[in-house]
């Protein structure tokens, strides 16, 4: 059984397929950074809010507390990212990313966007035009996603 939404006829089964299919592809072309899907998650979620309590990290990507520990710790060691107390409450410590944690996450964006475009090229204009037309809406249904 396919959900549609009436009022618009988005069929959303539809829609989560190809992006399901869309997000699959995108994490496995091949990148020169050979990291985990894990790794390169948290070091995403960092560039978007860093810093971040370890406990903030742990309910984000839905891991234990001992595994964020672990990857923070490889992370900390591979000049990725860095923990500074927090200047408001001394207990706490917070996780920065670095400069070369950024790079990481900027160099594979790039890296896919030149990639996805030998895909988009295979496109009619009609098809570039429709998701050109969906982008504001598809940037918004992400910041929908990102605030629950």
């Amino acid at each position: 059984m396919k959900p549609i939404n009436h009022s618009t006829d988005l069929n959303v089964a539809d829609f989560a397929l190809a992006l399901e299919h869309l997000t699959r592809i995108l994490i496995r072309l091949p990148s020169i950074e050979k990291l985990s899907f894990t790794t390169l998650s948290v070091l995403h979620t960092l560039t978007r809010k860093s810093p971040m309590r370890l406990t903030e990290l742990t309910a984000h990507e839905q891991i234990t507390q001992s595994a964020i520990t672990q990857l923070v710790t490889r992370l900390e060691r591979d000049g990725l990212v860095e923990r500074r107390p927090d200047p408001n409450d001394g207990r706490v410590v917070l996780v920065h990313i670095t400069a070369l944690g950024t790079h990481v996450i900027d160099s594979r964006r790039l890296d896919r966007i030149a990639k996805l475009s030998n895909f988009i090229d295979g496109l009619t204009l009609e098809e570039k035009e429709a998701i050109a037309a969906a982008l504001p809406a598809l940037k918004h249904l992400a910041e929908l996603g990102n605030d629950s």
